[in-house]
C-alpha cells in the first residue's frame, strides 16, 4: 500500500482549513481522497470544483446515472471508496 504524507486537520491553515471544513460539512468527515491532496490546497480546491461540476452541473445525464457511472468505474478499477 502506498503512503502519502498529508496535513492533519488540526494543522490545516488558510485555504486548506476552509476546504477541510467544507468537506466535513458535506460528508461528516474529511475523506482520504481529500487528504491526499492536502499538500497542494489550490489543486484540492480545483479538484473539488471539477467533481461538483461533473456531478451537479448541467448535463443530459441524471444525477442517478452519474452516480451509477462513477460506481461502475470505481468497481472496474477496484477502487474501495
Amino acid at each position: 500500500m502506498m503512503w502519502i504524507h498529508t496535513v492533519p486537520e488540526e494543522q490545516a491553515e488558510g485555504l486548506l482549513a476552509s476546504l477541510y471544513k467544507a468537506a466535513r460539512a458535506r460528508a461528516g468527515r474529511v475523506s482520504q481522497i481529500v487528504r491526499s491532496m492536502s499538500l497542494n490546497p489550490p489543486v484540492l480546491r480545483d479538484s473539488i470544483r471539477v467533481y461538483q461540476s461533473i456531478m451537479f452541473g448541467p448535463s443530459p445525464l441524471s444525477r442517478a446515472q452519474r452516480e451509477l457511472l462513477a460506481t461502475v468505474v470505481s468497481r472496474t478499477n477496484d477502487c474501495h471508496y
